[in-house]
């Protein structure tokens, strides 16, 4: 893992003051999103999902819900993009990741940063643990990284898969892996400015 000066010690203070000012900046959409799924559905506003953090030390990822109460208990955990579990607003927010905003606070309590390799729950980790996770989760998960560029529209690939499930096992998470590995050679202070540019550039030009 290369600059590792950055990694143990830069990097948290940039997560710290990027969550902050992203915070503070996005209060108001961070309301307003809030008050659009309240009103959808009457239901609660968060969802919690438990995810493996860096040393396989598990955490609940924050999300604004985009599905129906109890989605995760009537469907698989893989959601493709015409999953019925969906809601009217939860479409809107997962097209503009919007979903994704209390991930800050995720990053600000520590359990995340701001770039790195795309949490993922327990069940995948344990079929690619002693080949890939064992030095992925050397490190935390983040928000953005290549990987969630590269499938920003993770939902619409999976949907051409018979199996949405198989085909992520079998062909997704192997190629998300292998751009998890890319970051964890390239980490650096200006390789985090890009991805977060980039990943802004995306969801702008989509």
């Amino acid at each position: 893992m290369q600059n590792s000066f950055y990694n143990r010690y830069g990097k948290r203070t940039f997560d710290l003051a990027a969550s902050l000012f992203g915070l503070l900046v996005l209060s108001p959409l961070f309301l307003i999103t809030a008050l659009l799924v309240k009103l959808d559905d009457g239901g609660p506003v968060l969802y919690r999902q438990s995810r493996v953090g860096r040393g396989f030390r598990p955490f609940l990822l924050l999300k604004f819900r985009t599905m129906v109460v109890d989605a995760d208990k009537a469907g698989a955990l893989i959601t493709t993009k015409d999953d019925q579990r969906i809601t009217p607003v939860g479409r809107f927010l997962r097209k503009t990741k919007l979903d994704e905003l209390p991930q800050l606070l995720n990053v600000l309590a520590g359990d995340m940063s701001m770039v790195g390799p795309r949490p993922e729950v327990a069940k995948y980790v344990e079929m690619f643990l002693n080949d890939h996770y064992n030095e992925i989760l050397a490190m935390k998960p983040g928000i953005t990284d290549y990987a969630a560029i590269e499938y920003r529209d993770e939902e619409a690939i999976l949907k051409g898969f018979s199996s949405p499930e198989e085909g992520y096992v079998r062909e997704v998470l192997p190629r998300k892996i292998a751009l998890y590995k890319k970051y964890l050679g390239e980490i650096s202070f200006f390789t985090d400015l890009k991805i977060i540019f980039l990943t802004f550039w995306r969801i702008i030009c989509a």
